[in-house]
């Protein structure tokens, strides 16, 4: 599946586009703002940058379940806005998330030939909490999976994808 957003109103939709062939034009209209605009599919020759793990949002009172691709870098979290500057955006009302809020950076383990995810609030206002205890600004968490992660009044679990064999690229 993939997430695109609206250009006029920032509202995301999903389709999945291994339905479609690779350099095909789709058009779309926004169920929000009925703004109406068009996507070109990539190619076959570009590579999808791998998937390490995910945050699943669970459901809460400002919005449904959702769930977050974890990539290797920097995923920056926060409640969407057009322009944040959140890579990971999560589509709430929920005004206690931060438009950045936390953030999980996945990267290479030399020593060990492993993959970490280390959590870290971006500093929000409301604090990032793992599992029941709040971070500090400094503070750095290494993420397991099924951790539970508070920002605001949403709920996550991180999901790591286990036996992800070590690579060579920079951390």
């Amino acid at each position: 599946m993939r997430r695109i957003s609206c250009p006029k109103c920032g509202h995301y939709l999903t389709f999945d586009e291994k339905a479609y062939p690779s350099d095909r034009v789709l058009v779309f209209v926004c169920p929000a703002c009925q703004k109406q605009f068009k996507i070109k599919l990539g190619s076959k020759n570009t590579r999808p940058q791998p998937v390490y793990g995910k945050l699943i949002v669970l459901e809460n009172a400002f919005h449904e379940r959702q769930e977050i691709p974890l990539h290797l870098g920097e995923n920056i979290i926060g409640r969407y806005v057009k322009g944040t500057s959140a890579n990971k955006p999560i589509i709430t009302t929920d005004p206690s998330i931060d438009t950045t809020h936390c953030i999980i950076t996945v990267k290479n383990n030399k020593n060990k030939n492993t993959i970490q995810f280390i959590l870290r609030d971006a500093p929000s206002l409301t604090g990032t909490f793992y599992q029941g205890n709040i971070l500090r600004d400094q503070d750095k968490i290494f993420v397991e999976n099924d951790a539970v992660i508070n920002i605001g009044g949403t709920t996550m679990i991180a999901q790591i994808i286990k036996d992800i064999p070590y690579t060579q690229q920079s951390d």
